[in-house]
């Protein structure tokens, strides 16, 4: 083999493995599925013209062997144990207790991650090289299935990088994605046959193929959650695995989430099943697991599962509609909004005619038509989402919907945020935007202006009584013309104008909140009230000034910022001055009602900067505001120390030349973790 053959091959592997991993593990895909076919394709020809360079970890070697005769039952070196469920909240809370209590601390650090609705798997590597893919079976024994294990998406042949442990057992869920599913089904119809019936079946059946190339046919994928037998490991935690295993090319289980104690734990979860529109794959639950492989051990387990996890599940119920219209709605940021309007179907006993498609990119992962035919779906309190299009159901009478590019309402142009999924009108006078401004401004969450209701809303601004904000405290002077509105009689009319007198005596917070500042709610509000006091004050902060205050943060920082530097804000701060509302009350500086006087590092002032391992910046700062102490984004002489990640720059370097103390988040919380956290 010529040097340009050999060149060529090694590249190849190379570029289809590192491929692989930016697509199954990253979920950032940089070529088309065209282009990787016709690389495998150029490698396998390569490959059968040189025989001698075939190696068992090339790519090639995914798309399946020879059959097999039949399947060899193996023993498991550690159980595949069950996981116990739960389905009330208030069996979470004695979960945690038991578990609190058992390993005689007042806290436990606990993970959160969906629990895939798939198919158990064990994976087995040696020296790197997959060796054996077994099933769970009876948690005792299982099927050798290494034959279709090869064929998995995300299940490298060999591990990447280096320095992995000697043996390695890593346990997950093989799935199908509902994208994958709906292909599947409308391949079986164009064919004449018999569609598949769920994807966990059809997941399970495939993994049971004698012959991997009809195996792989399935599109089975695969997320490492776990760890089993393994020889030459020294992970300290979860979250320490699942970055180890990412790092070796496997993907594991999506958005998963530490927590310094249960209480964090509940208000994760709570955000994580709020974003279960967005998964592609199916999800019956949340697991808590204790984070610490110490405290693992030391809890133990029953004879058929561990006690220092749990799975809080939910009864999934699903419904079968059709998709009679989308439409699109502006809210109160200029946030476009695609919503399905559906042939009315019942589910749990409740009737569903909308749902929400959140954004052009979740209509595109869906490939949602209208007219189609689709699955609903309604978990616990979650609000229905559509989960999948039935591709096999189309009839060519399907229109496709086309996201449009100036606003429905004002026929402004649209733009999308930076780096984000949202598309805005950016005309801040839309109509549709201040209906839905106003709305949000009198409800209880902001303002509460007692007698200002949704129906007056709508009918104020298209009668173009209000036409911005200040236009509210402007009505006073326009009776005649609100006596002429629809059901607005003198009485009502007293009503609603005393409300909108009284909301001027509003505490600052609620204005903040009514304000409609990007990222800025009622708990941001209230930070601001009470680090500040008055709106003076807060407009005149720098946005490093702003970043420095507990809770926060960069992000929320420059948009306060750019709120009351912009024309816009400046303008409409004066009005709702000029006209009687208050501006807040100054606060004494050395006192804050979000300041923490106790705690390991009461009085302490914290940076943290670089990628983070274990936490999310979010996190580690929440954590830090826990134990008394103040995350700043500013390095300055009154830092206290700095926690450095991966890839820390220009901050470290300045705690560097300032000789503030540096440390990483192991040692930090080696030195500051406590056991009421």
């Amino acid at each position: 083999m010529t040097p340009t053959v050999a060149a060529e091959i090694d590249n190849l592997r190379n570029e289809l493995n590192r491929h692989n991993y930016l697509y199954y593990v990253e979920a950032k895909p940089e070529i088309s599925d065209l282009e990787f076919d016709r690389m495998l394709k150029r490698l396998h020809e390569l490959e059968v013209q040189h025989p001698e360079y075939d190696t068992p970890d090339s790519p090639t070697h995914k798309v399946g062997g020879e059959p097999i005769d039949e399947f060899v039952t193996v023993e498991h070196r550690l159980p595949m144990m069950s996981i116990d469920n739960i389905y009330k909240d208030e069996e979470l809370t004695e979960f945690d207790r038991k578990l609190c209590k058992l390993l005689e601390t007042e806290a436990i650090e606990y993970t959160v991650e969906y629990k895939i609705d798939g198919v158990a798997l064990s994976l087995i590597y040696e020296n790197g090289m997959l060796v054996q893919g077994v099933t769970r079976g009876d948690g005792r024994r299982g099927d050798d299935i290494t034959h279709n294990t090869r064929t998995i998406g995300g299940v490298p042949l060999a591990l990447r990088g280096k320095g992995f442990p000697p043996v390695l057992e890593i346990r997950g869920e093989a799935y199908i994605s509902n994208t994958d599913f709906a292909h599947l089904r409308a391949e079986q119809a164009a064919r004449g046959e018999q569609e598949f019936a769920n994807s966990r079946n059809t997941t399970a059946g495939a993994l049971k193929l004698l012959d991997p190339r009809l195996s792989a046919a399935r599109r089975v994928r695969f997320f490492a959650h776990g760890a089993g037998y393994s020889e030459g490991t020294n992970y300290t935690t979860h979250m320490d695995f699942l970055a180890a295993v990412r790092e070796f090319g496997i993907p594991t289980t999506p958005e998963v989430r530490w927590a310094p104690d249960m209480k964090t734990a509940r208000e994760i979860a709570q955000e994580m099943m709020d974003q279960l529109h967005a998964l592609d794959f199916e999800v019956d639950g949340l697991v808590f697991k204790a984070n610490r492989f110490e405290q693992r051990e030391q809890a133990g387990a029953t004879s058929k599962s561990p006690r220092w996890l749990i799975a809080f599940k939910w009864e999934k119920y699903e419904g079968v509609t059709k998709v009679e219209a989308i439409h699109v709605q502006v809210g109160k940021t200029g946030t476009l909004t695609p919503v399905a309007h559906l042939q009315p179907v019942s589910i749990a006993g409740t009737t569903v005619s909308r749902a929400s498609l959140h954004n052009r990119d979740e209509m595109e992962r869906l490939g949602i038509k209208i007219g189609d035919t689709v699955v609903v779906e309604k978990a616990g309190k979650i609000i229905p989402h559509v989960v999948r299009v039935e591709e096999h159901l189309r009839d060519g009478s399907e229109k496709e919907f086309v996201f449009p590019e100036s606003c429905p309402e004002c026929q402004s142009p649209v733009a999308q945020d930076p780096d984000g999924v949202y598309i805005r009108c950016t005309n801040l006078n839309c109509p549709a935007r201040l209906r839905e401004w106003i709305r949000f401004y009198a409800s209880r969450l902001a303002m509460d202006i007692e007698g200002l209701g949704i129906k007056l809303v709508e009918q104020l601004v298209d009668a173009g009584l209000i036409r911005s904000l200040p236009d509210i405290y402007r009505l006073a002077d326009r009776r005649e013309e609100l006596l002429a509105l629809e059901r607005m009689g003198e009485k009502s009319l007293e009503n609603l104008l005393a409300g909108i007198e009284a909301s001027k005596s509003r505490p600052l917070w609620q204005l903040l909140t009514g304000l409609n500042i990007r990222h800025v709610g009622r708990r941001m509000s209230q930070v601001l009230t009470d680090r500040f006091g008055t709106m003076e004050k807060i407009s005149h902060q720098s946005a490093e000034d702003l970043a420095a205050v507990d809770e926060v943060g960069p992000i929320i920082a420059n948009s306060i910022f750019e709120f009351f530097h912009s024309p816009f804000g400046t303008q409409l701060v004066d009005d709702l001055k000029s006209l009687g509302l208050s501006m807040g009350k100054p606060v004494e500086e050395t006192v804050t009602a979000t300041t923490s006087t106790s705690g390991p590092l009461a009085g302490k002032t914290v940076v943290v900067t670089g990628k983070m391992v274990r936490f999310k910046r979010e996190e580690i700062e929440t954590l830090i505001h826990q134990l008394g102490g103040r995350p700043a984004s500013i390095v300055s002489k009154q830092t206290d120390f700095v926690i450095a990640g991966e890839k820390a720059g220009s901050k470290l370097e300045k705690a560097q030349s300032l000789g503030i103390p540096v440390m990483t988040e192991d040692n930090f919380l080696r030195d500051y973790q406590t056991p009421r956290l």
